[in-house]
């Protein structure tokens, strides 16, 4: 089954302020040990990201496992306490909320995770999973039943399959449970942790399709998680693309298939496959592993991988900045990989 293109056409909701905006968001873990359990060090899981998310946008983050792309959503959730920086949702930085305020705000902020299996309890009727966040807000039971068979039918189930168990669906029927999960409340935001990614390739198409129907017909806004470029491409209004806790880039989609700007980008789009096999692609094949984020790299932290590092790669850290309108990137060298239009070569 293809994947529908995504309408991207700009929309009056989108030429106005941003829904979220995530201001240098950092969230470091500590690492203890000796006797005491004293701190030793950080895991920087996200260290200093900013990046906003327009009504009615599928933001896309994108990046190898490992960077911090899933602890992100978690953190603009709150489902992660961050360990500084600003989370602004509808004008107003929910880091600073109480729990009472924050309970509020959870209406219009909801997750769709990266396991359906494991996100659904096995003890429960799908129904009563589906309604628990409309109970948890007080919504009448009469009305639970009433809106669980209405988003069963809209996920394109049915609604006498309320009264069935996770492990009486298959993998893409268990996700559309937890989509219409996400859907309850009717709200605003949806961050999509990796949906498709526990799903066989014939079936990942199927649920992109179902999220696409849905943002049109509910006005939802994605923050939308992925480790692969092949997978967001259809559903993304602008990619974002991260390495070890960083931004590396920003773009809308189209820009960063055709005009990737940072030596990571072209790294990952020289990976995805090519469905004619008479068209070749220049494979670019990163040297080394991933570093530590407890350790990272002074610096650029993609030097020690970069293909084109030179010494300045090695001692100052490239800042965040706009190289053409909408197009951000950290590289010191961006506008000439622009203006190449492939890698630039240099002696380090």
């Amino acid at each position: 089954m293809a994947v529908q293109e995504k309408d991207l056409q700009t929309t009056p909701e989108q030429a106005n302020e941003p829904l979220l905006s995530v201001r240098d968001l950092k969230k470091y873990y500590p690492i203890t040990g000796g006797f005491l359990g004293r701190v030793r060090g950080h895991v920087r899981a996200v260290d200093g990201v900013s990046f906003d998310v327009m009504p009615g946008e599928t933001l896309s983050l994108v990046g190898e496992s490992g960077c911090g792309k899933t602890t992100t959503g978690r953190t603009i959730l709150r489902l992660e306490e961050p360990t500084s920086g600003q989370v602004i949702f509808e004008g107003r930085d929910i880091t600073k909320l109480r729990p009472a305020q924050m309970r509020k705000v959870r209406r219009d902020m909801q997750i769709i995770f990266q396991d359906p299996y494991a996100s659904l309890d096995p003890r429960m009727p799908v129904g009563e999973t589906i309604a628990e966040p409309l109970a948890v807000h007080g919504v009448p039971a009469q009305q639970r039943n009433k809106r669980v068979a209405e988003l069963l039918q809209v996920v394109g189930l049915h609604p006498r399959d309320a009264r069935r168990y996770p492990h009486e669906f298959s993998g893409g029927q268990r996700q559309r449970i937890g989509i219409a999960r996400a859907l309850a409340l009717n709200p605003k935001l949806i961050v999509a942790d990796e949906p498709v990614s526990a799903l066989d390739v014939s079936i990942q198409s199927q649920i992109i399709n179902l999220l696409i129907e849905l943002q049109k017909e509910f006005k939802l806004t994605y923050l939308f998680i992925a480790h692969n470029l092949a997978v967001v491409r259809h559903i993304s209004d602008r990619i974002a693309v991260m390495y070890l806790g960083k931004m590396a880039e920003l773009t809308d989609a189209e820009t960063l298939f055709i005009r990737p700007a940072h030596p990571y980008t072209q790294a990952l789009l020289s990976a995805i496959p090519i469905p004619n096999p008479e068209l070749k692609r220049e494979r670019i094949i990163l040297q080394g592993d991933v570093p530590s984020p407890a350790n990272p790299p002074s610096g650029c932290r993609f030097h020690t991988r970069c293909p084109i590092a030179r010494d300045i790669c090695r001692t100052q850290e490239p800042a965040w900045r706009e190289v053409e309108p909408g197009h951000w990137v950290a590289c010191h060298f961006a506008e000439q990989v622009l203006a190449q239009g492939k890698k630039v070569v240099g002696a380090s």
